[in-house]
């Protein structure tokens, strides 16, 4: 059996004699080797970057890079990553600030910057289309790709061209990411957190059922702590003892979950990478450190997040059809209020003044502790904001505001403000885009 190991740092393929063992290679003595026997024939990958918000800050801070960093703010707010120094100390990512920080007293807190993350995330993107139209993005910072058929086009084997990949982002964009390689899209995603950060693992057909069985039953999709007890009652806790289990059995026993387990359990997962799925809406939402009731305080913060919203929709050149605004009052109840438009818009000032209209009637002295804007039903950018023949106005703002952007992105996003955004003093503790 022929056991192919492959170089990340010259790429050189040479033989290997053991099946995951890591010897040095040969043509440049580099210890980063991968070695398996279905090396050069698995097609598809599953990339997620390291820690990418924590990442992107230390490349942009170099003073930190030493050090562990938590995105956030505000006690009352939660973590949105941290780097893997900070996990070291316990912290995780949507983890209370306050125990966060008492966990690492010592982490450098740094308040995300979403759009700046967005932009990084088009950059990794567009090296990822490089590679295959079969990209199939699950998050701003993962994503599935299928590289079959590929090999003429890069001369080189999916695994190759993928270890190549993960070097230009390195290089290029300056963060890491860890790969999955496998034969499906469960598998390459278990793969990819295998090995992290910065790593490269590869699950075959051969030894995918004596991989799995030794897995506990919460590595399988959708399988949480509500499910892990209902299996653990039954006396259930390893995939291993699934795979001995009858489908039938497990179909009457869990219903529609039951199902996925027999097959997920087995490793069959017959999902295609589909390139067009994309986002069913983009969001952002702040928790505040003291509850606000009033419409001084809340108009700033909700222009901020429309602007955070616009600036996410131009940049994917997509707009929407339903605004959305999201309330969550101090006794944690959930307000969303939807409004179909006439149009998709992706304006900053439409998705306020939107968002305002349905903001009123909730101002009846009810305190909350989070506000949230978004727009769903999303289309085509080249769709978004028609002119309108009866607000004659629409068309100035519309330039108004596109010009705005022009400056934004020369001099920063604080290279131009509205009056109103300036009072938006309440820190933020969370931001979702």
């Amino acid at each position: 059996m022929t056991i192919a190991a492959l170089c990340r740092t010259c790429f050189a393929v040479e033989p290997a004699s053991n099946e995951g063992e890591r010897p040095r290679c040969k043509a440049c003595g580099s210890p980063r080797m991968v070695a398996h026997t279905e090396l050069l024939d698995l097609t598809i990958a599953h990339v997620d970057c390291d820690a990418f918000y924590a990442s992107v800050e230390k490349r942009d801070r170099p003073e930190v890079r030493d050090q562990p960093v938590i995105i956030g703010g505000g006690r009352r707010g939660v973590v949105s990553t941290c780097c893997y120094m900070a996990r070291t100390f316990g912290v995780r990512s949507a983890m209370p600030m306050f125990k966060a920080t008492k966990l690492c007293p010592d982490a450098v807190i740094i308040r995300g910057d979403m759009e700046k993350y967005v932009r990084v995330s088009r950059q990794i993107r567009a090296h990822m289309d490089d590679l295959t139209p079969a990209v199939q993005p699950i998050s701003i910072d993962e994503a599935f790709l299928d590289l079959t058929g590929t090999e003429r086009l890069h001369h080189a084997s999916a695994a190759e061209t993928l270890a190549r990949f993960a070097r230009t982002i390195e290089q290029d964009i300056g963060i890491t990411i860890s790969v999955g390689l496998s034969h499906n899209k469960f598998l390459a995603k278990v793969a990819s957190d295998l090995d992290k950060p910065r790593g490269f693992a590869v699950i075959g057909k051969a030894e995918t059922l004596d991989f799995l069985a030794r897995q506990n039953v919460s590595l399988i999709w959708g399988v949480g702590k509500a499910m892990q007890k209902k299996l653990a009652a039954d006396g259930i806790h390893t995939i291993g003892q699934l795979q001995t289990m009858e489908e039938t059995v497990l179909g009457k026993r869990y219903g529609s979950m039951g199902l996925r387990l027999a097959r997920l359990s087995k490793g069959k997962d017959s999902r295609k990478i589909e390139s067009r799925a994309g986002a069913k809406s983009v969001s952002s939402e702040t928790t505040f450190n003291t509850d606000l009731a009033t419409t001084n305080d809340l108009h700033p913060i909700l222009r901020g997040l429309a602007e955070r919203v616009s600036a996410s929709l131009k940049a994917k050149n997509i707009a929407g059809r339903t605004l959305v605004l999201k309330l969550k009052t101090t006794d944690f109840k959930q307000r969303t209020r939807n409004r179909a438009l006439g149009d998709p818009t992706q304006l900053a000032d439409r998705i306020y003044s939107e968002g305002v209209s349905l903001l009123k009637p909730e101002l009846d002295g009810t305190r909350f502790r989070l506000i949230g804007i978004g727009v769903s039903d999303l289309v085509d950018g080249r769709l978004a904001d028609p002119l309108d023949l009866v607000d004659h106005g629409a068309k100035k703002r519309r330039a108004a505001e596109f010009a705005m952007d022009k400056i934004r992105a020369r001099f920063g996003k604080h290279g131009v403000d509205l009056g109103l955004t300036f009072k938006a003093k309440e820190p933020k503790s969370k931001d979702r885009s």
